[in-house]
């Protein structure tokens, strides 16, 4: 089966369910000006607004390698969603520098950037504006009777942030701390890690 690009939305909200995820260094940068939003970017095993199923397994894997671009300073996500599998660096306009499991759902950390676009996001998020965190990946889907499932061989890009949330009960929040085509953004590194992290995840 031929890879469609496939995207799913997030919401976004000023209170929301998360806890505080922002370490004492980062306090102290918001304290001087940062913006820190976190909470629930994906969720596995729940039919989500698109009708889509993301096998927990699948969102793990991914996970696991997308935390290399994280280490790396390179996670980088869009104000709104292209059409295509790449992340234009001049529409960049947040860093996530946090990302893990818990249980099915993906938990993530993202730092406003100091570009046009994330001096957009920021204008937003102080205005009360109401957005979505989405994902954006390249993978295969089976129809099903429960609905859309993705298949294997889907591969997370990144995470943008969108006006069209479709997701209940998933939420990020603005973390304040004052008061406490194909993906050919995978390197040949990228896929040499995506494959020693399949072979370990079978151990």
């Amino acid at each position: 089966m031929s890879k469609i690009l496939l995207r799913e939305y997030y919401a976004l909200c000023d209170g929301g369910i998360c806890q505080d995820l922002l370490t004492e260094s980062e306090k102290a940068e918001v304290a001087n000006g940062a913006m820190y939003l976190t909470g629930m970017l994906q969720c596995g095993d729940t039919l989500n607004g698109n009708m889509r199923k993301y096998p927990t397994r699948i969102l793990e894997r991914e996970v696991k390698t997308y935390q290399k671009l994280v280490k790396e300073n390179r996670a980088l996500g869009e104000l709104d969603h292209p059409d295509d599998s790449v992340i234009n660096l001049k529409n960049a306009s947040h860093m996530i520098v946090n990302i893990f499991m818990d249980g099915p759902k993906v938990m993530g950390k993202a730092k406003v950037l100091d570009t046009p676009a994330g001096k957009i996001l920021r204008s937003l998020v102080d205005s009360g504006v109401q957005l979505g965190i989405s994902s954006r990946g390249l993978g295969s889907v089976n129809e099903t009777q429960e609905g859309t499932i993705v298949e294997d061989d889907f591969q997370l890009i990144c995470f943008d942030f969108v006006s069209e949330p479709s997701t209940p009960n998933a939420f990020m929040n603005l973390q304040e701390g004052r008061k406490y085509k194909e993906p050919n953004i995978f390197t040949k590194a990228d896929r040499i890690n995506r494959a020693l992290n399949n072979i370990l995840g079978d151990k």
